[in-house]
């Protein structure tokens, strides 16, 4: 029987399916095999931190989806898809991390036993999760089949967010304004980073009053000074100093959906370029958010901001900014639209995005991001609601 605590109702299940349907049926794709567990949850709300083994959602243009994985996670699926007990199969632990078997193979059977040997079956080649042997072993074994490389095909019918899923964008952002606060009031000078990132944890975790917390796709990042100078570093046991600047980059997370929020915390006297940084920074950003409307283009948002940046002297390449919604390590993006200049997806109302414009110098970092809601008549809202600006602690 299917999940009693399913996160979204079977009508918005119904929806995804007919989308992604009408997705293959464009593709000429008579199956679809989706291994990204983004996906996987998008479409049949399976959840379980199950991604390090082979597992997927098999998708049929005339019956339900099938949930395909390690049998003792076949537990997991019947607890939360909406599919019946019948339309989820597990393979044996012979297949885990053998160099004998392989999991693809017993995939392979139960295609070949549906009858779709010889057709047109959709894959996800570029995907964390689906493996370069996990391809050579599928298409060994069916070599009847054509296969279509089917990157993203599900992940640009998420662009759009329902209002359910809009709901659960509201709760993680409340649960990323408690973490923002957190740092605010603890982070001073003396404190262990691993101490402020145990904090971080349990605001993460506990949310708020109408929303626990689920765990992020991306650890909590927080460099310091010149380390700074890189976005991604994570942190270690050394206390912060006066005289530097940390951005803190965390999520609230709500049954996987995130909400991205950047701030930067300078203990001490902040030196003039980086409060110059600070206002071409924040000049761009509502510049952006004016950009940021139906009909207008995913570059619009990048020229707003790069044109403040560049008047302000500071030169910056790449994007600024990408979409967000459901999401599993190690990437809490969707991996489609980019806010960069040559970007010319045609934005809606209902998108979602990290509006993310970091600036990495030679000797420090400042981010101040939001993420923020493509809606009808006007610009995008912040989901987020805390100052924008460069925090001090002097």
């Amino acid at each position: 029987m299917p999940a009693a605590d399913l996160p979204f109702t079977q009508t918005e299940y119904q929806r995804r399916l007919t989308k992604v349907r009408a997705a293959m049926a464009k593709a000429d794709i008579d199956v679809l095999f989706v291994e990204d567990p983004s996906n996987m949850a998008w479409l049949t709300g399976y959840e379980g931190w199950s991604f390090y083994v082979h597992q997927g959602v098999v998708v049929f243009h005339d019956a339900d989806p099938l949930w395909w994985g390690r049998t003792q996670d076949a537990n997991g699926a019947l607890r939360t898809v909406w599919m019946p007990d019948s339309d989820v199969a597990g393979y044996a632990d012979r297949y885990i991390q053998s160099t004998r078997y392989h999991p693809m193979e017993d995939l392979a059977e139960r295609l070949r036993a549906r009858g779709y040997a010889g057709k047109r079956i959709g894959v996800e080649m570029e995907n964390y999760y689906y493996s370069a042997k996990a391809h050579l072993v599928l298409t060994e074994a069916l070599p009847e089949a054509t296969f279509v490389d089917a990157t993203a095909l599900v992940n640009w019918q998420r662009a759009v967010k329902s209002p359910e899923e809009i709901v659960f964008m509201r709760r993680a952002a409340a649960i990323s304004e408690k973490i923002v606060d957190g740092i605010l009031a603890r982070v001073e000078p003396g404190l262990p980073k691993n101490e402020l990132v145990a904090e971080i944890y349990a605001d993460a975790i506990r949310g708020t009053g109408e929303a626990w917390g689920d765990y992020a796709a991306i650890v909590p990042l927080l460099p310091s000074g010149a380390d700074a100078t890189a976005p991604h570093l994570t942190w270690d046991g050394r206390p912060f100093s006066s005289g530097e600047a940390t951005f803190f980059e965390i999520a609230g997370c709500y049954r996987r959906y995130h909400a991205p929020f950047c701030r930067t915390v300078f203990l001490g006297k902040p030196p003039q370029e980086m409060l110059d940084a600070e206002k071409a920074l924040v000049e761009g950003l509502e510049a952006g958010l004016e950009a940021a409307r139906p009909g207008n283009l995913a570059g619009d948002v990048a020229r707003a901001l790069f044109g403040s940046l560049e008047r302000a002297g500071i030169e910056k390449e790449g994007r600024c900014g990408y979409p967000i919604g459901l999401s599993y390590p190690p990437d809490w993006g969707e991996r489609t639209i980019s806010f960069r200049h040559e970007d010319e997806t045609v934005l809606e109302a209902g998108m979602t995005f990290h509006f993310m414009p970091g600036l990495w110098m030679s000797d420090w970092g400042l981010e101040i991001t939001e993420s923020i809601l493509i809606r009808d008549g006007g610009p995008a809202e912040c989901l987020c609601v805390r100052p924008r600006e460069l925090f001090v602690k002097d």
